[in-house]
C-alpha cells in the first residue's frame, strides 16, 4: 500500500526572538518537513538584522522588528497578518526595576497582537509565551527586594500561587489569558536553557565558555563562582530542542491549550558534576571547590573585554564583544541560590509531553556546537 498523504493544517508560525537561544531551536523544529502540526510556514522576527551564523533556509522570511514601536510593529507585520495562525514568544527585554519590564514586555507583545488580530480575516488562534522559574522564586535580580527574598519551596510545580513581587512573567499570562476564548495560549516556565546562540543575553552556557576561554588563555583557575550549597546540591536545566518541541507540541494539541508548564530535561545534576564536565569539553583543569575560593565572577569578566577579542582574534572566531554574548549577574545568583534549583515536570507528563535530553549529554551537544558555529574557541 502506497503511504498515505498527511494532513496539510496550513499553520503559519511567527517566531518573535528567532535568534534566541529557543527561537533558533523552535526555527529548526518547526522548518522539518514532519514536525508535529506540519508542514509549517514559518516567519521569524527580532529587532536586529540575521547574524551570519544563522541559516535563512530555516525560514520563508524574517522581519527585522521593533515591538516596541507600535508603528514599526504594524508596518512590518501587516503584510503577513492574514497569515499568521501561531504566536511563539521567546523574547523578552529586561531592565533594572520590574515595573519597567511589565510595562515594556506588556506593551510589545500587546503591539504584536494587535497588529495581527486587526487583519480584515485573522488566522491568529494560538500563542505560545515563554517565561521561566522566577515565577516561583520573585525578583531575584532585583538589587533590593531579593535581599528578602520569600520565594516558594522547592520542587517547582505549576499550581503554586504566585508571588506578592510585581513580576512581568505574571502580566504576560494574564495579558495572553484575556483574549480567550477567540485566542488559546500556552505559557511555558522555562529552566535555565542550553542552547546556541549569541543573541541571547542569558545564555549561561556561553557564559560559562567564554569565562573558561579566559582561564586557559590567560592560565588562571577556572574556579566555580558560587557557594557550597550550590556546588553539591541539585539544579536542573533545559535543552532548547525539548523546550521547542514542548512549545510547539503545546501549540497543536487541544488538552495543552490554556494551560501553563514548566519545562526541564527531566532530570537533575549538581555543579560539582557539571564543573568536571565543563572543564573537559572547555580543555581546563577541573579545580574542585574550596572556601577561600570565594571570588566575583562579575567583577573578573568586566575587565576581560579585550582579553575576548584577544581570543576571537586568534581563533578566527565569529566576532563577537563579550558584553554581547555574555551576561554574568544572572549567572552569579543562581551559583549563590540558598535552594535547589528543581522544577516537576508531572504535569508535562500527564498532558502527553514526555520529551527529556540528558543534561549532561546536553551540554556536550551545544559546546559542540557552538564550536561548529566558531563563536567559541
Amino acid at each position: 500500500m502506497e503511504p498515505q498523504p498527511q494532513p496539510h493544517n496550513n499553520y503559519v508560525a511567527l517566531i518573535i526572538g528567532v535568534t534566541g537561544l529557543t527561537g533558533v531551536s523552535l526555527a529548526e523544529a518547526l522548518s522539518r518537513p514532519d514536525c508535529l502540526g506540519g508542514p509549517w510556514k514559518v516567519y521569524g522576527a527580532s529587532r536586529r538584522p540575521l547574524p551570519a551564523w544563522f541559516s535563512p533556509s530555516l525560514l520563508h522570511h524574517y522581519i527585522t522588528l521593533d515591538a516596541l514601536d507600535t508603528e514599526d510593529t504594524r508596518a512590518k507585520l501587516s503584510p503577513i497578518a492574514h497569515e499568521v495562525t501561531h504566536v511563539f514568544w521567546v523574547t523578552f527585554q529586561i531592565r533594572e526595576d520590574e515595573e519597567t519590564n511589565v510595562a515594556m514586555n506588556g506593551t510589545m507583545l500587546t503591539n504584536v497582537l494587535n497588529v495581527l488580530r486587526s487583519s480584515p480575516s485573522p488566522r491568529l488562534h494560538h500563542v505560545t509565551i515563554q517565561t521561566g522559574t522566577k515565577h516561583y522564586m520573585g525578583p531575584i535580580n532585583d538589587p533590593v527586594r531579593s535581599r528578602h527574598l520569600a520565594s516558594h519551596d522547592p520542587p517547582f510545580h505549576e499550581s503554586m500561587p504566585r508571588l506578592p513581587y510585581p513580576n512581568f512573567y505574571y502580566a504576560l499570562e494574564d495579558l495572553v489569558a484575556s483574549y480567550a476564548p477567540s485566542l488559546t495560549y500556552s505559557v511555558h516556565r522555562a529552566s535555565i536553557i542550553i542552547g546556541a546562540s549569541t543573541r541571547s543575553t542569558h545564555n549561561a552556557l556561553l557564559m560559562l565558555a567564554a569565562y573558561a576561554a579566559v582561564c586557559r588563555h590567560e592560565g588562571l583557575p577556572f574556579r566555580y563562582p558560587g557557594t557550597r550549597y550550590t556546588w553539591e546540591h541539585f539544579c536542573d536545566m533545559i535543552d532548547a530542542g525539548v523546550l521547542a518541541e514542548q512549545h510547539v507540541w503545546a501549540a497543536v494539541t487541544p488538552q495543552a491549550k490554556n494551560e501553563a508548564f514548566n519545562c526541564t530535561n527531566g532530570d537533575f545534576f549538581t555543579w560539582k558534576k557539571m564543573w568536571k564536565v565543563l572543564s573537559e569539553e572547555f580543555d581546563v583543569e577541573f579545580v574542585d571547590y574550596k572556601e577561600e575560593d570565594d571570588f566575583d565572577i562579575v567583577e573578573m569578566m568586566s575587565h576581560k573585554g579585550e582579553v575576548w577579542e584577544e581570543i576571537v582574534e586568534k581563533h578566527g572566531l565569529y566576532k563577537t564583544k563579550l558584553e554581547e554574548i555574555a551576561c554574568y549577574p544572572p549567572f552569579k545568583v543562581v551559583a549563590n541560590f540558598k535552594f535547589q534549583h528543581v522544577s516537576s515536570m508531572n504535569k508535562s507528563k500527564e498532558f502527553g509531553f514526555l520529551g527529556f535530553a540528558d543534561s549532561f549529554k546536553s551540554v556536550r551537544k551545544w559546546v559542540a556546537r557552538l564550536r561548529h558555529m566558531k563563536i567559541i574557541p
